[in-house]
């Protein structure tokens, strides 16, 4: 059951209205995100990325440029230790591009997922070392690489630590003491001594800081790291940072230049996924293309991801792009499998009452426990940990809910685990074979969930009638995008509407298509893309088969539904109307 709760903050909506030329219900909606003040309002409508803030208050930023520059000088080569997903992706090839800018050498290097699992290893410390590395440089990885980079440091190799993971840290008596790893230098906003005001960047945020202080040091025109902000906002994206501050920025710029990019690679992607570049949503960032770079590091190894942005020609990128589509497909077709085993496993064993679920998983495939575990937490809307077993023991991927901080909970858990990292709502970890009871045991015994953190909170940001709609608010709302975590899409209701007609579209995939009404009598077309047969399931044991019927049938019914909805324009044969989507509803 799902809770409704309408957003109810205060402003002189009128005034900032008038003041920006919008209609009041945008600054409702901007003010309910808890953007409220006119610089605020300024800056989510019209900001730049020039206006954002300078690198240099980032923690250790000037010691990290000078260990780069030091080494860009000597001649000697700087490796790239990255991470496999989508943000390290971004991450690597974004230092890469700005370091063979600056004239240095550069090229990177990735954990083996299955191998050897997340972050900087001894692996690739010794293989730097081998090829006469100058510095090491991580991106979107780090924090929690102590014993790598100690290893570094016995061989005389500088390190230089780029990540945006929470620190980690031991409780004492005194309080937190954060653990860093031996570097020069440490640049993560999230370190508790970093004066960077927006600490939420994801890796590539922090890679194209670190490479826009370099320019500026270096004399190279600020407007080349234009060439960086399509990197940055698929990175955005697909790690699931927030849509606010900077990061909306980061990703309104890049997408405006993502829709007509003249990068072969990415090119090739939008056409190898039929996607329209002058269409591109953040949608399309985190549905699409994100899971296409993610699956190379997935299924084979990152090293595909790094060949197709490195393509100079359509026909040298195109094969690459329809490769990693088609590794995203099988990647698609062994989630579903993978999570239908998680379901059944969880009905035998009871689990779906545990306050935290932790799913060990015996044959799957260990980079789609993340993915899994993302679809059991919004199914059973509590924290979920699912896990498969590997020769080190059980190596898993954590997703979490707004009431359970999973870094923190699982820190407390430390002692159980050979490894772990994350943040807030995601977490990744291996636990040796003896201690998963354990850790599920301790896990839940300490959650301090409450019944209530379990129940979905659908949030209304206004009861808006239906005659409320033009195609003029319409094209406003579109003001308002990139939607995301962080800047949801809006999302209106009123509480009743008459079904006046009803039908079924669609075989693999139904849709849902009504004609509604309102208390007023306004009527309006109406299409919702979720679960048409548990729609008409809770409609027909609300009101009756028959009642579906006649709706069916565009006859008089007895069927009053409260609908969450979203106004859009529909366009078919040349011709435009307006509809709304639903996205939620309550049978009254």
């Amino acid at each position: 059951m799902e809770k409704w709760v309408l957003t109810a903050k205060r402003a002189d909506f009128n005034r900032l209205a008038q003041t920006f030329q919008v209609d009041p219900l945008l600054i409702r909606l901007m003010v309910n995100r808890g953007v409220s003040t006119e610089e605020s309002i300024r800056q989510y409508l019209q900001g730049t990325w020039e206006e954002l803030p300078a690198p240099d208050s980032m923690k250790d930023m000037e010691k990290g440029a000078a260990a780069i520059l030091r080494t860009i000088r000597a001649g000697k080569p700087v490796v790239i230790a990255s991470d496999f997903d989508v943000d390290g992706i971004f991450s690597g090839q974004i230092l890469r591009e700005g370091l063979e800018r600056l004239g240095g050498q550069a090229s990177i290097k990735t954990p083996d997922r299955i191998r050897e699992g997340y972050g900087l290893n001894r692996r690739i410390v010794e293989e730097a070392y081998e090829e006469g590395a100058g510095l090491l440089l991580t991106c979107d990885n780090g924090i929690a690489a102590w014993e790598a980079a100690d290893r570094a440091a016995e061989l005389g190799i500088p390190l230089v630590v780029t990540d945006h993971h929470e620190v980690p840290f031991e409780e004492t008596a005194g309080g937190r003491r954060y653990l860093l790893p031996q570097a020069e230098a440490v640049i993560d906003p999230k370190q508790e001594d970093c004066a960077y005001p927006f600490p939420k960047l994801c890796g590539a945020g922090v890679a194209f800081k670190l490479i826009q202080y370099l320019y500026g040091k270096q004399g190279i025109p600020q407007k080349e790291m234009e060439d960086f902000l399509e990197y940055a906002a698929i990175a955005t994206v697909a790690d699931v940072m927030d849509l606010e501050g900077e990061n909306r920025v980061l990703v309104k710029e890049g997408l405006g230049r993502l829709r007509y990019t003249r990068k072969p690679g990415l090119q090739a992607l939008l056409e190898a996924c039929q996607l329209a570049p002058e269409s591109l949503t953040a949608y399309h960032i985190g549905f699409v293309l994100g899971p296409c770079f993610n699956a190379a590091g997935r299924l084979e190894n990152a090293a595909q991801a790094f060949r197709l942005l490195a393509a100079r020609s359509r026909e040298e990128a195109l094969p690459l792009a329809r490769h990693l589509k088609e590794l995203n497909d099988s990647r698609k077709a062994m989630t579903e499998a993978g999570t239908e085993q998680a379901l059944a496993a969880i009905a035998q064993n009871g689990w779906q009452e545990d306050p935290v679920m932790v799913v060990p998983l015996e044959n799957c495939h260990e980079s789609l426990v993340g993915i899994i575990a993302g679809r059991l937490k919004e199914r059973y809307h509590r924290p979920v940990l699912v896990l498969t077993r590997t020769e080190e023991g059980w190596k898993g991927s954590g997703r979490s809910i707004e009431a359970y901080h999973m870094f923190e909970k699982l820190q407390a858990c430390r002692d159980l685990m050979s490894r772990f990292g994350g943040h807030a709502m995601a977490a990744g970890l291996t636990v040796p074979e003896g201690n998963l009871e354990r850790l599920r045991e301790r896990l839940n015994r300490d959650a301090g969930l409450t019944e209530e953190d379990f129940v979905p909170i659908i949030r209304i940001d206004a009861a808006m009638p239906l005659e409320y709609i033009t195609e003029k608010l319409v094209g406003q709302l579109d003001w308002l995008e990139p939607f995301g975590k962080g800047n949801p899409k809006p999302l209106f209701a009123e509480k009743q509407f008459w079904i006046r007609q009803l039908r079924v579209v669609g075989k693999n995939r139904p849709v849902l298509r009504m004609r509604v009404q309102n208390q007023t009598g306004a009527l309006m077309d109406a299409i919702y893309f979720g679960d048409a047969e548990e729609f008409s399931r809770q409609v027909r044991e609300r009101f009756g088969g028959q009642a579906w019927e006649l709706a069916c049938q565009g006859r008089q019914n007895p069927i009053c539904l409260m609908l969450a909805y979203y106004p859009s324009v529909n366009e078919y044969m040349g011709q435009r109307s307006l509809q709304i989507v639903v996205e939620h509803y309550r049978c009254r």
